[in-house]
């Protein structure tokens, strides 16, 4: 799929897939039982990749519907920006016929995916036990907060993952308190490793002929997102960590602002005119420095014996940043991002989200797409990040609720027409 995209221009996703050769989990039929973000990130990600997600609701819908509203009774950005390309189903669970018409869907499904509170599938009757007997074939992948453990019943939350999970201590400045990272590395991170566990699942599946439970924690998610911090704590152990920019250091890795925490140190520094987005990031590699000093009109720096090696540099760091940004103040970043990349130095700007949502590379990429939706006209949204040369995405229009009731238990399930009536008035859809 390709688009001509100029500086404001968004590409347009369609419905209609412009290859119609089979995508990547073409065949695969996934229950979608999972609210929020967590779970439908997930199997978003799966439906991208051409699995045929049927995302199950109550009949009153998921709660994204009506959260963050940005126009009156339409489908929330949140929910939409989370549910393209699935079809939606209500049902009310709670019901015996609700329970019956589960069993089917179960039945009829190679993964099912929920993200409800610990022990919900099961008080609803659902046992994994009960689940292999409906379908041994079955892939039953659970996004929970916590593994097993003194925090299993712990409520989780985007943030207090994050808290848990390693990020929120390493995150922030020295001398403020711990902070959260804008990206969701809680709920959408977490969908990614469950993706993760499901299509090795099913590969093991081809071997053995049976599903299998799959289960990840938003804190262990977050964790393994976090591992470099691990290998610092472990580090302390042997001393300072001389490529943090920090004076003291405890027993703790500690908070180290911008640093790039990696082999070369990093830091964002300001550029013109000074908004809050006028920073480019960039890393003082050892093959970097001599250009560096001759941007920033000090070249006696490259052979200064205090200046010359990144053995020298590493005791004075903020110094040295203190010194690039002297320069780089005086440019806007999108100069200071030329100059230092006409010199092979590793360096990107601080794109705020007013411009990540206008940048033509991104568009081009497909990375950030126009999908027309039945009500609200259009939305932008971020389109997939994998890319597959044989199973291309073409995002479309997240579900209304239950729109897609009748093509499911009429003609998928075989259920009558007075039947779905009467399930509609009986409040079981």
């Amino acid at each position: 799929m390709t688009s001509t995209a100029t500086h404001n221009a968004t590409h347009t996703a369609t419905n209609e897939a412009p290859n119609s050769a089979p995508k990547a989990l073409e065949g695969i039929r996934v229950l979608d039982m999972t609210h929020v973000q967590s779970g439908p990130s997930a199997t978003q990600l799966l439906a991208w990749l051409g699995a045929d997600v049927v995302k199950l609701e109550a009949p009153t819908g998921d709660i994204t519907r009506k959260q963050l509203r940005d126009l009156p009774d339409v489908d929330s950005l949140y929910f939409t920006m989370l549910n393209c390309n699935k079809r939606s189903i209500t049902l009310n669970t709670k019901t015996e016929r609700g329970k019956e018409i589960l069993t089917e869907l179960i039945r009829r499904s190679d993964v099912m995916v929920e993200n409800f509170g610990p022990g919900a599938i099961d008080r609803m009757g659902f046992t994994w036990d009960r689940i292999q007997e409906i379908n041994p074939r079955i892939v039953y992948a659970s996004i929970k907060g916590f593994g097993d453990g003194p925090y299993t019943n712990f409520k989780a939350y985007e943030v207090v993952a994050q808290a848990m999970g390693g990020s929120m201590s390493t995150t922030g400045f020295e001398d403020g308190p711990p902070l959260a990272t804008g990206a969701q590395i809680g709920d959408s991170g977490t969908g990614i490793h469950a993706v993760a566990g499901i299509l090795a699942a099913l590969l093991q599946r081809e071997n053995t002929g049976r599903g299998q439970r799959v289960n990840v924690a938003m804190q262990h998610a977050v964790l393994n997102l976090c591992r470099v911090k691990l290998r610092d704590q472990q580090r302390l152990a042997h001393g300072p960590l001389a490529e943090y920019p920090n004076d003291d250091f405890g027993d703790e890795v500690p908070r180290s602002g911008n640093a790039s925490g990696g082999g070369q140190p990093g830091w964002a520094v300001k550029c013109a005119p000074g908004g809050p987005n006028d920073y480019v990031y960039v890393i003082v590699q050892p093959v970097g420095w001599k250009p560096i000093t001759e941007l920033i009109g000090r070249p006696e720096l490259a052979d200064d014996p205090e200046w010359a090696t990144p053995e020298a540099r590493l005791p004075q760091l903020n110094k040295m940043f203190q010194l690039i940004e002297e320069w780089s103040a005086t440019l806007p970043k999108w100069e200071v991002l030329e100059k230092l990349n006409a010199h092979n130095i590793p360096c990107g700007p601080i794109l705020s989200t007013k411009e990540i949502i206008e940048d033509p590379s991104l568009v081009a990429n497909e990375m950030v797409v126009k999908v027309p939706h039945p009500e609200r006209g259009e939305f932008v949204t971020v389109g997939s990040p994998l890319k597959l040369s044989d199973s291309p995405v073409d995002v479309a229009s997240s579900p209304l609720l239950g729109e897609h009731n009748e093509e499911v238990y009429v003609g998928e399930l075989g259920l009558g027409d007075e039947e779905l009536r009467l399930l509609k008035s009986n409040g079981v859809i």
